[in-house]
């Protein structure tokens, strides 16, 4: 049996974890005031998720009609490098930073708080396959491949794969630490 928690299967967090949500529920996070920190985590998530469904309607479009895979590569190829790149430095700034100072500010959810930083790895490996499957496409489409649309389907289909347990992720981890960071974060930077 698969665990539970695994991104890829999981379906939220365990209540344990959600405690400070249910003290501070998403529908108060859009309250004036809401910590400078909280604020920005929203809006980098945002852009994400923005970024995931301009990518997902490109990717969309060229399945319903596949003909110009040069059209696609204009387009996609600078979203994709921007969201890569964007993406992992975001989590590299809350692995590295944040993520120890929540674990000692609230030492009741580090579990989830490490469950989070786990994700990362999993998202990397979605990251990691975009990356290769964008160079290919890159690739036959600056080769001038005859078969450009075969990488284009296929750098679709790691679209398909990447964004719900990227979209997991980021709900999750919304759910721990924009909590943390509205009612415990006063100094946090």
């Amino acid at each position: 049996m698969s665990d539970p928690l695994d991104l890829a299967h999981r379906q939220g967090l365990p209540g344990e974890w959600l405690a400070l949500r249910d003290r501070f529920p998403r529908s108060r996070w859009g309250e004036a005031g809401l910590n400078p920190v909280a604020a920005h985590w929203l809006q980098m998530h945002a852009g994400f998720r923005h970024h995931g469904d301009h990518m997902t309607g490109l990717t969309t479009a060229f399945r319903a009609d596949p003909a110009n895979p040069r059209g696609l590569h204009a387009q996609l190829i600078p979203a994709l490098q921007a969201f890569l790149q964007h993406l992992d430095g975001h989590h590299r700034i809350e692995s590295g930073h944040y993520f120890p100072v929540f674990r000692q500010m609230e030492p009741d959810i580090a579990a989830g708080i490490d469950l989070l930083d786990r994700d990362h790895d999993a998202v990397h490996g979605h990251l990691q396959a975009l990356f290769e499957a964008g160079r290919g496409f890159h690739m036959a489409v600056a080769g001038n491949a005859p078969d450009a649309a075969s990488p284009a389907h296929r750098l679709a289909d790691a679209f398909d794969a990447a964004l719900p347990s990227l979209t997991r992720h980021l709900d999750d981890e919304e759910d721990i630490v924009i909590p943390l960071i509205a009612l415990k974060g006063d100094g946090i930077r």
